[in-house]
């Protein structure tokens, strides 16, 4: 079968409304060129729609006219490679996802190793920023739980009380091995996440004693460090040098 045939027999097979790329359609990368010139054609028909720059869907008719991809799956091409987990949504998203803020935000931030120019995806601004390690499907979650940690005092129309008892919330649902991780993971943040991080698990009298005291001794007793109006919500946050 010919690569255009074999593209359009591809496409015709992927459900209308879901997003796919270049790599979603089984071509090597020496038959590109033959499916950006397929691709082309099948968008002047109207058959495909162009999301962004080599990114596709096709769309769903309905009743009530035609439905292109939810938001979740627009992020998706970004996100993913493959099934493979490379990216997480960050910043006011995450706060917003969280119930830490009511505010939501008009552009969403993509945390990644691999750092990229702001895009246009549909009528959503992203914009990508480095992440502190590699992202994978097992640690994005901790990975976001740092982040939150890392802006909170930035966090819009914020109520402390309440966003540190989501937090601990959210670490009381995690296994033993993910706390582990979290702790690992806290190395490669700034010292105000790791301080924060030491006095909310010390608080919640978490069993990871050597790691605990292993992120105490990460941080520079002669310093300290501002993460917002927690003094009076964690009594023991000057153990941990905080503001």
């Amino acid at each position: 079968m010919k690569v255009a045939a074999r593209i359009k027999s591809t496409v015709n097979r992927i459900q209308p409304g879901k997003v796919f790329k270049y790599s979603d359609l089984g071509v090597s990368r020496n038959e590109y060129g033959a499916a950006a010139k397929t691709l082309s054609r099948l968008v002047k028909e109207k058959t495909v729609k162009r999301l962004s720059t080599g990114v596709f869907y096709r769309p769903k008719a309905t009743a009530f006219g035609e439905l292109g991809p939810s938001e979740s799956e627009q992020l998706r091409p970004y996100l993913f490679n493959g099934r493979k987990r490379i990216a997480y949504i960050t910043g006011a998203a995450l706060f917003n996802q969280l119930s830490l803020t009511t505010q939501v935000p008009k552009d969403i931030d993509l945390a990644g190793t691999a750092k990229k120019p702001v895009s246009k995806i549909g009528n959503i601004k992203v914009r990508f920023v480095k992440s502190y390690a590699d992202v994978n499907s097992k640690n994005y979650n901790l990975l976001g739980i740092l982040d939150v940690l890392k802006n909170f005092k930035d966090i819009p129309d914020l109520n402390e009380e309440s966003a540190i008892n989501r937090i601990k919330a959210i670490i009381a649902e995690l296994t033993d091995r993910e706390k582990k991780d979290l702790l690992k993971y806290a190395l490669a943040y700034p010292p105000r996440a790791r301080a924060f991080l030491g006095a909310l698990l010390e608080s919640m009298k978490i069993e990871q004693k050597e790691a605990l005291v292993t992120l105490k001794e990460s941080l520079n007793p002669l310093s300290s460090y501002s993460v917002g109006a927690v003094q009076d919500i964690l009594p023991n946050s000057k153990n941990w040098y905080i503001e």
